[in-house]
């Protein structure tokens, strides 16, 4: 288990990589947003990489989320909490109360009901519309060829706030391989704007790719592995 001050360093290293990678685009730095995944990591190294200087950070799971989310209750006014996994009917009520951000809408109900059970005492609910960027069966998200419809009618909904697009994009082992699907999500999101959709948010990018992702305009990259270490699912 990394100890404190190897969190520290993992988070300087990915932060030298996003700067790196910036520079290399051409892009100004600190436009890219980093997004720490702490999936199942435990409360107390999120505290430690907050302690390091990061703010915003990443569950796939609603109920380990909740309870980091109440473990780090002195946190909450400091900490974005961004739902970024698969999202069910039946969560929608708990995420809607205890997130900042949900970067995994890729069905009208579940947008219908996040905005139905946000609570009216809280800021809108920032969301991305998850794309299927890469066609896989296996993969959450809307079509490609249907996000536009679904974009319209969600950025309709009160108490939501329609950022921009998320994508998982099936791996690849060469820069260029790794390119093409973020390129494509980019020129889906500049499509989507030229029709009047105020979108300022491309979340794409993890461990293996942010810089591909970079190059092609993202704007928050999704990092967990090279940050808090590689997960251990037998829990």
């Amino acid at each position: 288990m990394p100890s404190s001050s190897d969190l520290a360093r993992h988070l300087n290293e990915v932060r030298q990589r996003i700067a790196q990678a910036e520079a290399a685009a051409s892009r100004d730095a600190s436009s890219v947003a980093l997004l720490a995944v702490s999936k199942t990591f435990p409360a107390e190294d999120v505290r430690a990489v907050f302690e390091a200087g990061q703010r915003a950070f990443g569950e796939n799971y609603v109920q380990e989320a909740v309870a980091k989310i109440a473990a780090l209750a002195d946190l909450r006014d400091q900490v974005q909490w961004h739902f970024i996994g698969p999202l069910q009917s039946n969560k929608t009520k708990v995420v809607a109360e205890n997130f900042d951000w949900v970067h995994s809408v890729d069905r009208l109900k579940i947008a219908e009901r996040l905005s139905e059970q946000r609570p009216e005492s809280m800021a809108a609910l920032n969301v991305c519309l998850q794309v299927n960027v890469s066609g896989e069966a296996s993969k959450s998200g809307v079509a490609p060829a249907e996000a536009l419809e679904l974009a319209r009618r969600i950025a309709a909904l009160p108490r939501l706030r329609l950022r921009g697009l998320m994508a998982i994009p099936e791996a690849a082992e060469s820069l260029d391989e790794q390119r093409a699907p973020h390129r494509r999500l980019r020129e889906l999101m500049e499509s989507l704007r030229a029709d009047g959709l105020e979108l300022d948010t491309l979340s794409i990018g993890m461990s293996a790719d942010l810089e591909a992702a970079i190059l092609e305009g993202s704007t928050m990259v999704r990092i967990g592995t090279a940050i808090f270490g590689a997960r251990d699912y037998s829990n």
